[in-house]
């Protein structure tokens, strides 16, 4: 992605593995500071994951790859060392695929880690080179959350056909919801779209159904954590919403993501695990209480879309329908 610096523009990866340490944007600090966090060991990738210095479920599973990598070389209990990393994030299904992949590759394992890495890069570019597709010349597109290269280690999944879409020379627009309560949006994908100088509009969550109602808004696109069976996808806490309004305003909801987040074991989004997250990220914003303290809140960091309100899903092999999840393979 390209990112503006002091010293000028560069080209940097969100996550990377350099002489036996894992690095990492530390997205914490986005967007008023560039810092990067290095991890020695996989305590630290636990530590990483878990408290979000590394986000969006390809570039976790790359951090877990690069930290499986980093423990069999550092001679681990690679098995302890897996089930620890594995209880860092519960709804992001690439975590768990990295870690296995890892275990099943564990003979060479800078090697693997640097093949499945490359590997989620070049998934994501083929998912804007289809998305893209989708996308028409002045189009004025939705995001939620941040799934971009911070997401996925480069391109991203639902801005890599807005990346690829501007490159291509056609006007666009991005509505970048801000997405409480971490700001993935306001802080992350605008971030991006700025280094990247595509146009764009940041919004407060509640602003988007104003927007469709008004017709400003042409498509909607979002990643996702995990796709399941019958193709009801865990998303961004805030993602039904933005689908249930789409569809009653007659907007193409989109959900770009890798094939490898597509979970065949579980049947229904009812039977995902949802990830409860402290209620501070709610009540508080840098240290001030902007509610009671004494008022208890709940912070479900995801919700499930059912598949009913998806176009379809963009995917490193095309795009497919609900219906056509089991093509995907």
């Amino acid at each position: 992605m390209k990112v503006k610096m002091e010293e000028g523009e560069k080209d940097l990866k969100a996550v990377w593995m350099d002489d036996n340490k894992v690095k990492m944007i530390d997205q914490r600090f986005l967007p008023s500071e560039l810092k990067f966090y290095t991890a020695g060991d996989y305590k630290d990738i636990h530590k990483a994951i878990k408290k979000m210095m590394v986000r969006g479920a390809p570039a976790i599973g790359v951090t877990a790859a690069y930290g499986m990598a980093q423990a069999i070389i550092q001679e681990k209990k690679i098995e302890k060392v897996a089930e620890h990393i594995k209880s860092a994030r519960p709804t992001a299904y690439d975590l768990f695929n990295a870690v296995e992949f890892m275990l099943d590759h564990a003979e060479k394992p800078v090697k693997a880690a640097e093949d499945y890495a490359s590997n989620v890069i070049e998934k994501c570019r083929k998912i804007g080179e289809h998305g893209s597709e989708l996308i028409e010349n002045e189009d004025r597109i939705l995001t939620h959350c941040n799934a971009g290269a911070l997401a996925t280690v480069d391109y991203g999944t639902a801005l890599a056909p807005i990346r690829i879409a501007s490159e291509r020379g056609k006007d666009i627009h991005v509505f970048v919801d801000e997405t409480r309560p971490r700001l993935q949006g306001a802080r992350l994908t605008a971030w991006e779209l700025h280094n990247e100088g595509i146009p764009h509009s940041v919004i407060v969550d509640n602003a988007s159904g104003h927007y469709m109602f008004r017709g400003e808004i042409d498509l909607v696109i979002v990643g996702t954590d995990r796709i399941v069976s019958n193709g009801d996808i865990a998303n961004k806490i805030g993602t039904y919403e933005k689908a249930v309004v789409a569809k009653e305003n007659d907007i193409p909801f989109y959900v770009a993501a890798p094939v490898t987040t597509y979970d065949s074991s579980t049947e229904t989004g009812r039977d995902i695990p949802i990830e409860n997250r402290d209620e501070k990220e709610i009540k508080m914003i840098n240290n001030s209480l902007i509610a009671p303290k004494d008022s208890p809140a709940r912070n479900p960091a995801f919700d499930v879309t059912p598949a009913e309100y998806i176009s379809g899903f963009i995917t490193e092999k095309g795009i497919f329908s609900p219906s056509e999840l089991d093509d995907m393979f």
